[in-house]
């Protein structure tokens, strides 16, 4: 029963971040371009997320004709279902379920998460949705590798794979001063991993309409919304785990912690109002010709630098 209490509060928490979180993101980017935003629904707009909500699923659903039915409905559901599941490996003060392998399973669950997008843009047999889901998967793929072996760099040096522990570690420096170019590195790579611009190629508005979800209306597009924001708002706990530490045994006790974690999630907004889109082959060479090199020297660094101390 504690069990499942927990991962019910667990969906409802991070259900309502997301709300709040697209409500915060319309209103940072209309004071960016010298407008209001939403100011209408409730107090200054606060009620605007509910009421976005309540649009979405009351609209009619529509279905290709050619489309692969199951394909087209599991996928927003199991990319929803990951994005929930990923916030398990983070240990939380009213209930944990700390286990020693934490960063392994967060590693596989965002390796998951490449199927959802291919699912939903190959079920739609829409070309510009087909087009989409192949520029995600290309992008995914190339920077989870960036992603991996910047974690590895933080894994050897820190000796565990549990995040519960990683936090100790940091208690004299953070790892963000050790591994500025990684931490750099990182950032850059979470940008594409979540899809967000200047790396939004899966969703190349100009050019793709609306990239893989393009044929998903309703219900199935707020689920592949809500999905994509909160793996926005787990990228940012879990950099400032690896990186900035936590100074309370529980993680969600620390004042500090939700305060970088805010910060780290305005930064995505930011980005998205002051940065152009960036050309499709320019973020490939990007990651495998300066990311992957980098954090491949930064791996050897650290293995010699252990393998000196054990010696």
């Amino acid at each position: 029963m504690m069990k499942m209490l927990f991962f019910l509060m667990l969906f409802i928490c991070v259900l309502l971040s997301v709300a709040f979180l697209t409500l915060l993101e319309r209103k940072i980017l209309g004071y960016m371009q010298i407008r209001k935003g939403p100011n209408k629904v409730g107090v200054m707009g606060i009620l605007q997320p509910f009421s976005d909500a309540l649009k979405l699923f009351t609209k009619e659903m529509t279905t290709p004709v050619l489309a692969n039915r199951f394909s087209y409905y599991f996928a927003p559901l199991l990319n929803i279902f990951i994005s929930i599941l990923l916030w398990v490996s983070i240990p939380y003060m009213f209930y944990s379920i700390d286990f020693e392998f934490s960063i392994i399973f967060f590693l596989c669950c965002i390796s998951l998460s490449v199927y959802t997008v291919m699912g939903a843009g190959w079920s739609s047999n829409s070309k510009y949705a087909l087009l989409g889901a192949l520029r995600a998967v290309a992008q995914t793929i190339s920077y989870e590798v960036s992603l991996a072996l910047i974690m590895f760099s933080v894994i050897f040096l820190s000796e565990t794979y549990n995040l519960f522990y990683l936090c100790y570690e940091q208690n004299i420096m953070w790892y963000m001063i050790v591994f500025m170019p990684l931490f750099m590195c990182w950032l850059g790579s979470m940008l594409a991993e979540t899809n967000r611009a200047p790396f939004d190629f899966a969703e190349g508005e100009s050019e793709l309409v609306s990239g893989f979800n393009i044929e998903y209306s309703s219900g199935s597009f707020a689920v592949i919304f809500m999905a994509e924001y909160s793996s926005i708002l787990f990228m940012s706990m879990i950099s400032v785990v690896l990186f900035m530490g936590s100074l309370c045994i529980y993680l969600m006790n620390d004042l500090f912690l939700i305060i970088k974690l805010t910060l780290l999630t305005f930064w995505f907004i930011w980005i998205r109002g002051v940065m152009p889109r960036y050309r499709y082959d320019k973020l490939m060479y990007l990651a495998w010709k300066s990311f992957l090199p980098l954090s491949l020297s930064y791996l050897i660094i650290i293995l010699a630098f252990k393998l000196y101390i054990w010696f």
